[in-house]
């Protein structure tokens, strides 16, 4: 920054300077000159010896970010169109929601599971590239707790825009206690509307796509639902997670995200009634 704001304040001060002292005055031309071997080497070899310095402080300032890995990643995230798969070891999956504890450097494994996307939180480190197939890492540190606005800084298709993400930062005992709670499988309801839009979950093939654990296994083609109603966010940040806008979700995928792979199933009214009290359960 001091050596960019020194640039800036030489610019300008020549700047004015130059206006104020060869402003025009007369009609008669300017003296013409040919060529200042001196005054060509000087401003070349300046801006070449800034280059050089802002060089080394990158590369500094990279080598500092990205120090050595020497032990498996906290958390692997994985991008998709249009949403990402957040992964704590083979049992705590979520969505598009990532925690972390306060003070302690996390280390993300990024990748990607189509085309290539960036993860980025702004306030908490650089950008990476999720490439597919080429695994890359990132240590990310809040110092405060707080939710910190994510999102993909790659172009990737038509729901780019709303391919985005939070991470919360707790405090130690309760990222910890949210930790155990993912870890855990869900149950099936067994009375009510929850338990007939359980049975509907299977039947209208919503389990085709979705694994929730403890009721149903399936490979990932989408968001792990096991504790969808714990999150904050649905659609990848597209809306808040209540139980209207889930059930509109349901309704209209297509018209709450424009172009996103969720097929709309056209629900009847008690289908939604029933499915969005079952997903409702999954806390």
């Amino acid at each position: 920054m001091w050596v960019c704001a020194f640039i800036l304040a030489v610019v300008t001060i020549a700047t004015f300077y130059i206006l104020v002292r060869y402003r025009r005055r007369d009609d008669r031309e300017p003296d013409q000159t040919t060529g200042n071997k001196t005054l060509e080497i000087v401003w070349t070899a300046i801006p070449l010896a800034l280059v050089a310095l802002l060089f080394g402080l990158s590369v500094m300032t990279a080598r500092a970010v990205d120090h050595k890995i020497q032990r498996a990643a906290d958390v692997v995230v994985t991008g998709r169109q249009w949403w990402w798969d957040v992964r704590y070891g083979a049992n705590a999956i979520t969505a598009n929601e990532i925690h972390v504890p306060v003070g302690r450097e996390i280390l993300v494994e990024v990748d990607a599971a189509d085309v290539i996307h960036d993860f980025w939180a702004p306030r908490l480190s650089r950008k990476v590239d999720a490439v597919p197939g080429h695994p890359n890492f990132i240590w990310i540190r809040a110092d405060q707790p707080g939710v910190f606005a994510g999102a993909c800084a790659e172009y990737c298709g038509a729901q780019h825009a709303w391919m985005r993400f939070r991470v919360v930062a707790q405090d130690e005992a309760s990222y910890e206690a949210w930790l155990a709670h993912q870890s855990t499988g869900a149950a099936t309801p067994s009375n009510g509307d929850a338990a007939v839009g359980a049975k509907r979950f299977g039947e209208l093939t919503c389990a085709n796509c979705h694994a929730i654990r403890g009721i149903n296994t399936q490979k990932q083609y989408a968001p792990d639902l096991t504790h969808v109603a714990s999150r904050q966010m649905l659609a990848a940040e597209r809306m808040e997670n209540t139980p209207q806008n889930l059930r509109d979700w349901l309704r209209e995928p297509k018209v709450v995200k424009p172009g996103c792979y969720m097929p709309n199933l056209k629900l009847s009214d008690q289908d939604l009634t029933d499915v969005t009290a079952f997903l409702e359960t999954l806390q």
